[in-house]
């Protein structure tokens, strides 16, 4: 478990490009559903270096910094001898939360993220959400269990 975590789930993946359409040949979409707070998630994948299946499960984590003890970044990285989240994990992502929105009366809400194009979407319960701020800076982490 990461502890300066905004979010930490493990997902199992239900469709691999839900709506049948695949825009481009390197990217996947994956439909998945999160075990612990039940979440519903949308995710585009490089599938050519992270191939992921249909019934493969997998941790994905959304942190601000990669930096263990969650000091901010400086906004750009390096890897001479640094301790870091990613190395814990096999698929990273940076990217910008574009929009939230809350179902009025549903307890239910979205977040859209952009991963320099690739994009998600988490929808659940607000409540696991509510950690999120419009324009906020993302590192997402993915690792296979």
């Amino acid at each position: 478990m990461v502890e300066n975590n905004l979010f930490e789930d493990i997902f199992r993946v239900e469709k691999l490009n839900p709506d049948d359409k695949k825009l481009f040949d390197k990217v996947t979409r994956i439909e998945a559903r999160s075990e612990k707070f039940d979440m519903f998630m949308h995710l585009d994948i490089n599938s050519e270096i992270y191939p992921l299946k249909v019934g493969q499960k997998f941790t994905l984590v959304l942190v601000s910094s990669l930096n263990p003890d969650g000091t901010p970044d400086t906004g750009y990285y390096t890897q001479i001898n640094r301790q870091s989240l990613a190395n814990n994990f096999e698929y990273v992502m940076y990217g910008k939360l574009y929009r939230i929105t809350e179902a009025s009366g549903r307890e239910k809400a979205e977040l859209n993220i952009s991963f320099g194009g690739l994009l998600m979407l988490l929808k659940g319960d607000t409540s696991h959400c509510n950690k999120f701020e419009l324009d906020q800076r993302l590192y997402l982490l993915i690792r296979k269990v």
